[in-house]
């Protein structure tokens, strides 16, 4: 691989789990990464491009994090095709191999199966400051004497070393670095009729490659029928024994690496000093006080959304109103001003005014997550998912569907058991997401009083609190019986590594938050911005006849009227244009179905409309109360138009039976189309996402109509 003048290779970082990869992924590309999948499969691919030289740049591929190059999971196998498939497009030119110095031992069994595939390969060894902690000294040059590659210390947290690995990446490029001669374990020797009979057939770099489609030929999709055949062939003409060949190779592995574990590597103190992180575990991972502080954590993470966002929001929402009604005073009487200012204009600020609360929610959890502590719920939560037909994999699924459902159900390739995978991906979307969040503040507003218990606690992040343990709850209780339905047989295990405790990246956690609020902004203005032009539309017109009797029936009353009836005639005109618009017509033809829900015909259309993302609420409530109220109130915020919504009896329409009622039907109904596709996506069927649908509309209703019927 002789590098020239301009000159783009691929190159693929591999390692385990928590060594520190996407820390070098992120230090190496900085901002020009993408995401997309890897061909056929729905697993993430990460790419970004760096710049290594002056003449040399380099297209960077993230794969998913494994333990050994024996893959378990979905995620693992496709680090496992991309190595080991010589024709694949994502093939690497070099590989980098993140290894964590504290945990060399364990890290060096996945280095010297890479380094047996003759592909060029550097190591780049992290955590060094751990180790160190833990009394271990690495001679970095004797270990890269006994591996036969280079090794290079960094800690692409705080970008050091970064320079030099570039330099060595150049180095490898122009060929200054060349392979061991020789194996690090003698995979020939293992099965030598079989290798022979491979290299025949399959265009591979190495021995070890050859074993590798020996023990996995029927998983590789990338050989033809031919070659399949020619491989199972060789197999039985020589009685291979996967399962002997395999437990060969990793003691003969074990038994260099501990050899070169001696060479390179002196421990100053055998019994290692306890870290603070094993002092931290010893409290956090307590049977009885770790569920303590877990669900402190959480009360903070929700009363912290409340007390945090207030100002902002209130100061958005004031805006927002302001510029409404100034808009009124200064533009023209005309449709145009109309669809901006009903439309456009009250659909934006019914979602704009929830940004806090997102960028606050999305910081957090990303302090939980840069800690080290998310980790630490996942093993808490293990016993619990258990009993529940889960394994503590689970976890970090459902923690994550509190931000999305659509990239919470994806992480749940991970999970190795295929019927826990998919309970999992079943009961995800119960989780309370982040764009519930904006229903479920409006709605606490509207209807929990602003107050304190015991003096300190705000009752309205309480209930919020509440709302999303009751997700996380009913998703367990779902799960449970779900377990006795779904008869795939496997046996389950978790193991986790858990990692060290870090200090938050502060950087990290305001770009996510940035980051997050642009998504949020962008994914649901789109919507948010279509959804509002129609419904005002829908909103705005109606049957001929229909309008025109309300036009006739007002117009000389407001005439004929006294000033100080004026306002209150043109209220009632502009609810009765409403009522008869095509919107108000589809809003009354739905109405006895969610009447004994509590929900008017107004929340019906919104119930409708938010099928395509639940956020789309608050905007549709938005449009609604702005074109059904007079000019008057146009500077008055949504949730002075909610408050002050009456009935045709003239009871107010948000009591607290409609929105605990409201709340509830959101907590569990599934409105969301994303949701449901990337349910079909993973499942490759539609009859789970249909099953999804159906379940969780029927628990929605039924926990709806019981909360209405009981505070009524």
């Amino acid at each position: 691989m002789q590098a020239t003048i301009n000159a783009s290779i691929n190159i693929a970082l591999v390692g385990n789990p928590n060594s520190g990869k996407s820390s070098l992924f992120n230090a190496l590309t900085g901002l020009n990464q993408k995401v997309s999948n890897f061909p056929g499969v729905t697993v993430d691919k990460k790419t970004g491009i760096s710049s290594i030289s002056g003449a040399l740049q380099a297209n960077i591929i993230d794969l998913p994090g494994t333990y050994s190059l024996y893959p378990k999971s979905a995620d693992e196998f496709v680090t496992y095709d991309v190595l080991v498939n010589p024709q694949g497009k994502d093939h690497p030119d070099m590989i980098l191999i993140i290894a964590d110095a504290s945990n060399l031992k364990r890290n060096l069994l996945f280095c010297s199966q890479i380094i047996d595939l003759k592909i060029p390969v550097i190591i780049a060894l992290t955590m060094m400051d751990i180790a160190r902690k833990k009394g271990v000294e690495i001679d970095l040059a004797g270990l890269e004497r006994e591996l036969g590659v280079p090794v290079v210390a960094i800690n692409p947290r705080r970008n050091k070393g970064i320079a030099e690995l570039k330099k060595n990446v150049d180095l490898v490029a122009r060929e200054h670095f060349r392979q061991p001669a020789r194996d690090f374990v003698d995979s020939h020797a293992m099965a030598p009729e079989v290798v022979d009979e491979i290299k025949k057939y399959v265009p591979v770099r190495s021995d070890y490659a050859a074993l590798h489609i020996a023990v996995n030929n029927d998983e590789l999709h990338f050989l033809n029928g031919g070659q399949k055949l020619a491989v199972k062939n060789a197999l039985q003409e020589h009685r291979f024994n996967k399962t002997k060949v395999q437990a060969d190779e990793i003691m003969q592995r074990y038994a260099r690496i501990k050899h070169i574990m001696k060479a390179a590597v002196v421990e100053t103190d055998p019994l290692q000093k306890q870290l603070q992180t094993e002092k931290l575990d010893n409290i956090l991972l307590h049977r009885f006080w770790g569920y303590v502080i877990l669900m402190a954590v959480l009360f903070l993470l929700f009363q912290s959304i409340f007390w945090l966002a207030a100002y902002p929001m209130d100061a958005i929402e004031a805006g927002f109103g302001a510029l409404s009604g100034w808009l009124t005073d200064v533009l023209p009487d005309n449709k145009l001003s109309d669809i901006l200012i009903n439309g456009l204009l009250a659909g934006i600020s019914g979602i704009a005014v929830f940004i806090p609360q997102i960028m606050i929610l999305f910081g957090l959890i990303t302090v939980l997550e840069d800690t080290g502590y998310m980790a630490r719920i996942s093993f808490l939560t293990d016993r619990l998912m258990r009993q529940v037909g889960l394994n503590g994999k689970s976890v970090m699924p459902l923690i994550s569907g509190v931000a999305c459902a659509v990239p919470a159900i994806m992480a749940t390739r991970s999970i190795e058991n295929r019927k826990e995978r998919l309970i999992t991906i079943l009961v995800t979307p119960l989780m309370s997401c982040s764009a519930r969040l904006p229903i479920y503040t409006i709605m606490i507003a509207l209807v929990i009083p602003d107050r304190n218990v015991l003096g300190f606690l705000s009752l309205q992040g309480l209930v919020m609190m509440g709302l999303y343990l009751l997700g996380f709850f009913m998703a367990l209780l779902i799960a449970a019986v779900l377990k006795w339905f779904v008869s795939i047989k496997e046996k389950s295990y978790f193991i986790m590594e858990l990692p060290v405790y870090r200090a938050p990246r502060w950087k990290n956690v305001g770009t996510t938050m940035l980051e997050k609020a642009r998504i949020f902004v962008m994914d649901a203005g789109k919507v948010i911005m279509v959804i509002s032009i129609i419904l005002w539309f829908l909103a705005s017109y109606g049957p001929g006849g229909r309008m025109d009797a309300v036009h006739a029936k007002y117009e000389p009353l407001i005439a004929n009227a006294a000033p100080a009836q004026q306002q209150e005639l043109d209220r009632a005109y502009q609810s009765e244009k409403l009522a008869n618009s095509y919107a108000g017509i589809l809003g009354h033809a739905i109405e006895p179905a969610i009447r004994p829900l509590g929900f008017d015909w107004k929340i019906g259309i919104a119930l409708i409309t938010s099928f395509a993302a639940r956020e789309v609420f608050v905007g549709t409530m938005a449009t609604l109360y702005s074109v059904g109220e007079s000019d008057e109130d146009n500077d008055a915020t949504l949730r002075e138009k909610m408050s002050a919504a009456v009935r045709a009896d003239g009871t107010p329409v948000y009591t607290l039976a409609t929105g605990l009622s409201l709340m509830l039907f959101y907590a569990f109904a599934m409105q969301c189309m994303s949701t449901l596709a990337i349910v079909k996506r993973e499942t490759k069927s539609w009859k789970m996402p249909v099953i999804q649908l159906i379940y969780m509309t029927c628990l929605a209703y039924v926990c709806s109509l019981i909360a209405y019927q009981l505070f009524t």
